[in-house]
């Protein structure tokens, strides 16, 4: 799509945007593009309106035999043809340009805010439709915008052509005036359905999207049920509801084509029964009877113009509707009016909640059992309880999520890893003072690395499906540990290693993280034997 060092058009969204408005918006994001679309598309669709004008008055001055008039209409029909080949050039990279436009400025918005909206993007979205929007529903939107030039230009030319008939004959001038609009509102009823079956299919498709993500989630622990079969069962169930959603749709848009062709048409049968009658009476010429004809039939293509803008425009205003609403989604975690700043060195943390406490500097081991995930969310506040937690006596809610983030980790031991190098996967954003060797030495990790081709340059795929279960833990204890935080929360960091592996990590990972606070969650012996601090409770409802 675009590339990421592509700058985003400023866009005056509300916080809430409707369909119409984002739409709206983002075609005047690029004024310059699409007046370049909008001439360029005027100029592509008026010479082929003019050159029947210019036949026809060739073909009079053929029967006039006026050689002169001939080559002059002769020439004006070759510049049409050359003026219509440049402008279409132009235009098919304006459309084109126009197209990633709305489509890759869409992607962009919707992908950075997704990265923005962070923990909380899964509590208010689901997988299926963030995939669908970054995927599926940029193209009607970058379809909509890729068709304006040439609807505009098709406006330009009907305005033309018309006022060329009410010159040469005010009757066929009024019926192709009064029959073309006539023709695109006889389309309008068929617009309503379309949109509701393409809303419908979308929906589908996005359930479908996140049955899929799950399955390729939890394909191991499916294989080891013995699941798969149901889970194939009912994709194949969701997928079928796809396609005769699919089906629907196609129906509305196969009536849309046919009305396209029909309507038109009878317009232009009608100009051309009119033009005859007036040629056979003697009021109009063989060659304005030709030019009339032309017309007629260029006509076709301002209604087909704008039959085709009224389809893409019902389908790019469904997936503008879901583009808003992950928009509209703001973070449950709010930035606070006034940061305060967390004091320097090892922090110490209190979960009010719980009556938990971890002191500065020293390793803690807390045994909760089943609630150690929501202690530590609220420690690292990735949710807001009705009292917060304090870190370094400050309450969490106060401090700006930038910094209680890069002080504070919180690494679960399901942690998921993205496709890439295992160097870069491992290294932080800011690297503190402990090395990728150091990290991976007390995570015990150092066989795993040996036994990649490349070693810390092997690229690991998405998910880390190249190593197991007990290794990728292991190698995400290690980038934690990477992280060199002031305060590091870990989530049962061993929980799928063997107990010698499991000692010798706990050993080397109190070592190296002496002086730091560290808080480890877990119901190991091996834990609490290198802990400064065990705490052992059962915490309140």
């Amino acid at each position: 799509m675009l590339s990421a060092t592509y700058p985003l058009p400023r866009l005056r969204l509300p916080a809430k945007p409707t369909a119409w408005r984002y739409l709206v918006t983002m075609m005047f994001a690029r004024p310059g593009l699409l007046a370049v679309s909008a001439i360029s598309g005027a100029l592509w669709s008026l010479p082929i309106a003019l050159l029947p004008v210019a036949i026809g008055r060739g073909i009079d001055a053929i029967g006039r035999g006026d050689g002169d008039a001939v080559w002059l209409w002769g020439l004006a029909a070759a510049g049409l043809g050359i003026a219509q080949t440049l402008a279409g050039t132009v235009q098919h990279f304006a459309s084109y340009g126009c197209w990633i436009h709305g489509a890759g400025v869409t992607q962009r918005l919707a992908t950075e805010h997704a990265a923005k909206l962070g923990a909380n993007l899964r509590d208010t979205t689901t997988t299926g439709d963030v995939v669908a929007i970054t995927t599926s529903d940029i193209n009607p939107i970058g379809d909509s915008f890729e068709v304006l030039g040439r609807a505009f230009g098709s406006l330009i030319a009907f305005i033309v052509c018309a006022a060329a008939l009410l010159t040469t004959s005010p009757l066929l001038g009024v019926v192709a005036l009064i029959g073309v609009p006539l023709a695109v509102v006889g389309i309008g009823p068929l617009l309503k359905p379309l949109e509701k079956r393409q809303t419908k299919q979308r929906e589908e498709k996005t359930h479908v999207n996140a049955l899929a993500a799950d399955i390729v989630s939890g394909l191991r622990i499916l294989r080891g049920v013995g699941g798969e079969k149901q889970f194939l069962d009912r994709f194949r169930r969701s997928s079928q509801q796809v396609r005769a959603a699919g089906v629907q749709v196609g129906r509305s848009e196969a009536w849309l084509s046919a009305a396209e062709v029909a309507l038109p048409g009878l317009v232009t049968v009608v100009i051309t029964w009119l033009g005859a009658r007036l040629a056979i009476d003697g009021t109009i010429g063989v060659g304005e009877l030709i030019t009339f004809y032309g017309v007629s039939v260029f006509l076709v293509i301002p209604v087909t113009t704008a039959t085709e803008f009224a389809g893409v425009l019902s389908a790019a205003l469904v997936s503008a509707r879901k583009v808003c609403k992950l928009l509209s989604t703001e973070r449950t975690l709010a930035e606070p009016e006034h940061p305060v700043q967390l004091p320097e060195g090892p922090l110490d943390l209190y979960d009010k909640t719980s009556g938990i406490k971890a002191e500065a500097g020293k390793l803690t081991v807390i045994d909760v059992g089943a609630d150690a995930e929501a202690v530590a969310s609220r420690m690292a506040r990735f949710t807001d309880p009705s009292e917060p937690a304090l870190v370094g006596g400050v309450p969490v809610d106060r401090v700006a999520l930038g910094e209680l983030r890069r002080r504070v980790v919180f690494a679960h031991n399901q942690d998921i890893w993205f496709s890439g190098v295992l160097r870069e996967q491992v290294s932080p954003t800011e690297p503190g003072d402990v090395e990728i060797t150091e990290a991976l030495y007390a995570a015990d990790a150092e066989d795993i690395v040996d036994a990649l081709p490349d070693g810390v340059d092997e690229v690991i795929g998405e998910r880390g499906r190249e190593v197991s279960g007990g290794q990728r833990q292991r190698l995400n204890l290690a980038r934690a540990l990477a992280t060199d935080a002031d305060v590091l929360l870990l989530d049962e960091p061993t929980s799928a290693v063997d107990a010698h592996t499991e000692a010798r990590i706990t050993e080397r990972v109190a070592k190296l993280r002496r002086g730091k606070t560290t808080v480890v969650f877990s119901q190991s012996p091996l834990w609490t034997h290198v802990a400064d601090v065990v705490v052992s409770m059962k915490v309140p409802a």
